[in-house]
């Protein structure tokens, strides 16, 4: 739970407010208090084939959780999160949610020993992840994640450019912190920097580490290239030396000075003020908007009916002044207004350009992938590689382009708020989630219709042996020669070679023709699956920006109403009721204002920054 400080701010807001009967101002409250309870901060630890990742999250949390061996790679992403007491589950997906959101899919859990964990997280005990498990979840009970963090190991098969990597580039904008980790063994290649360039692009904390700094003497050396790179390539990100080995011996044997050694200090205040701290401060800051704009809701209506009873004179102008700002907000609620339209244009011009994007990628990789197999002659000998190939640039492709989604669907809610309010600096939480639709597709397969082999070989050059003795056999009898001479044997040989070679380029041309066409249908699958995940996305972000600021005008709407309806029957008001009211309001204002300074005290720089946005 983030914020306990937050929480009873808005439980207290939720008390304040009670007696007003706003139950839709009651709701957001409940909305807001509900967030906080839930929400968790994603770390994920990235990075290539057997760099440390799982033995740096053990580490982390000084418990054997990931399953590490010097040859076997993890193949199941590993949740570990804070529990009360030590627990382990295997997590599938049994059914996915009708608009193919991730977090409204049915899952089922299976709990497990944490020692038996090994065995379906690893590739030996689970090639290929055959089990189909979307993730292991792990509870323990330790202090660096009991204020919500939760550490994701990413599976490290094959790589950041194989299906595994395309996974764990979804997973990016999900994420609070990513965890980038590369051993010291060698400087940094072009794909960890292409990576690194994305992974900034997505995500707001982006910290490289160095592992394994025990093993390799030129650690220091290695260190000082990445930063270089780092610095050439323009990725803003730390970069911290570890040695995970270390910190393991130093768990065991209670090595206070190993400990300090081993660098995971450095990286555990780094998560707690970094991470965990720039959550929560985002988190005090959400929740002071909202109790903000609530009491000023209420304080305006208070406001109003004050402003009646003071002088029944100015209140005509304070009815007037009411009405127009009602029929703003009426006009915010329409499907006219300009915030309405650039969220359904924005959406519409999204999808073109994202499946436009999509198809463009698939299509250069398809016709490199033609070229290829127009250049190597049979396909079934170069397939398994050109396969690989095919499997990873189409990979990369469809998280580059599922990343460029998630940028531009952030940028639309930012262009939406603008238009709404004027205001970019506060916007509802934006789900840009989904799951690997590489998945759902059907591994490329090449089909070998007409066999071959030495059999086939024999025969179309037995059979173009024949057709050759025959001919110039028949030939040579008309000169007297036999049927079998010299010159029919020969060229009964040259059209043998020459059957034998022609039915060769055949079949090679045949197999070719299959192999593209495999290529193209594998590259369609990929369009329609990765589009229809695109769409569903950015219909989630539509709904859910268009929900969010319908209810906000709604909200506007119903305080301005309540407001003139106060200011009218303040007018109305006899003496008595009169002189009540305005013994009462006052107290009320300083009961909501108190609220309000309670509320912009949960951030620094809160009351500027919220007194600006209002």
């Amino acid at each position: 739970m983030r914020g306990a400080e937050s929480v009873d701010t808005v439980d207290t807001a939720l008390e304040v407010i009670a007696h007003y009967r706003r139950p839709d101002l009651e709701a957001r409250l409940r909305q807001t208090a509900g967030r906080l309870r839930t929400d968790r901060v994603r770390v994920l630890v990235v990075g290539e084939f057997k760099q440390g990742k799982s033995l740096l999250v053990n580490g982390l949390v000084k418990a054997p959780v990931c399953p590490v061996f010097d040859d076997v790679a993890t193949s199941v992403p590993t949740v570990v999160r804070y529990a009360a007491e030590p627990s382990a589950a295997l997590v599938r997906v049994v059914e996915q949610s009708d608009d193919g959101d991730p977090a409204a899919a049915k899952v089922a859990r299976v709990e497990v020993p944490i020692e038996e964990l090994a065995g379906h997280l690893c590739e030996t005990g689970n090639p290929g992840n055959r089990e189909r498990w979307r993730n292991a979840d792990i509870g323990l009970p330790r202090a660096l994640l009991a204020g919500g963090l939760e550490i994701v190991d990413t599976p490290g098969v094959g790589g950041l450019s194989s299906v595994h990597g395309a996974a764990t580039m979804a997973e990016l904008p999900s994420a609070d912190a990513v965890l980038f980790v590369s051993d010291a063994s060698q400087e940094y290649t072009a794909p960890e920097l292409e990576f690194l360039k994305q992974a900034t692009a997505m995500c707001p904390n982006v910290l490289c580490v160095l592992s394994k700094a025990d093993l390799y003497p030129e650690w220091q050396r290695i260190a000082e290239l990445d930063r270089r790179h780092l610095a050439g390539a323009g990725v803003e990100a730390d970069l911290l030396v570890v040695s995970s080995a270390l910190r393991v011996h130093a768990v065991k044997h209670n090595d206070e000075e190993a400990d300090r050694e081993s660098g995971f200090g450095e990286l555990v205040e780094y998560l707690r003020e970094r991470v965990v701290g720039q959550a929560e401060l985002l988190a005090r800051r959400s929740t002071a908007h909202d109790v903000v704009a609530v009491t000023e809701q209420l304080a305006t209506t208070l406001l109003a009916e004050q402003a009646g009873l003071t002088d029944p004179d100015a209140a005509a102008e304070v009815i007037r002044r009411l009405t127009e700002a009602k029929q703003q907000a009426v006009a915010l609620k329409e499907r006219s207004a300009r915030w309405q339209h650039t969220l359904s244009d924005g959406v519409a011009d999204l999808n073109a350009d994202i499946d436009y994007d999509l198809r463009d990628r698939m299509r250069d990789i398809v016709r490199e992938a033609e070229e290829e197999v127009s250049r190597g002659g049979d396909p079934r000998r170069t397939w398994d590689q050109l396969a690989a190939w095919v499997e990873q640039e189409v990979s990369a492709a469809v998280a580059a382009n599922f990343l460029w989604t998630a940028q531009r669907a952030r940028w639309l809610a930012g262009q939406v708020a603008e238009h709404f309010s004027g205001d970019q600096e506060l916007l509802p939480r934006i789900r840009t989630d989904a799951e690997d639709p590489l998945e759902r597709v059907s591994a490329m397969d090449l089909r070998i219709g007409e066999p071959f082999g030495i059999g086939q070989k024999a025969l179309s050059g037995l059979r173009g042996g024949y057709v050759g003795v025959l001919m110039f056999g028949m030939l040579g009898t008309l000169v007297g020669m036999p049927l079998i001479n010299p010159f029919s044997v020969g060229a009964g040989l040259l059209l043998s070679g020459k059957g034998f070679t022609d039915e060769r380029r055949r079949v090679y041309t045949k197999r070719q023709v299959d192999a593209k066409a495999a290529v193209r249908r594998y590259a369609d699958d990929v369009i329609f699956q990765a589009g229809k995940d695109s769409r569903e996305l950015l219909r989630r972000v539509q709904r859910d920006l268009r929900d969010y600021y319908t209810d906000r005008a709604e909200e506007t709407n119903r305080s301005l109403k309540e407001s003139l309806a106060s200011a009218e029957r303040s007018v109305r008001s006899s003496k008595e009721e009169r002189e009540r009211r305005l013994a009462e309001i006052p107290a009320e204002l300083r009961r909501l204002g108190d609220l309000r300074d309670r509320a912009l005290a949960l951030t620094p720089g809160g009351r500027r920054v919220l007194e600006a946005a209002s």
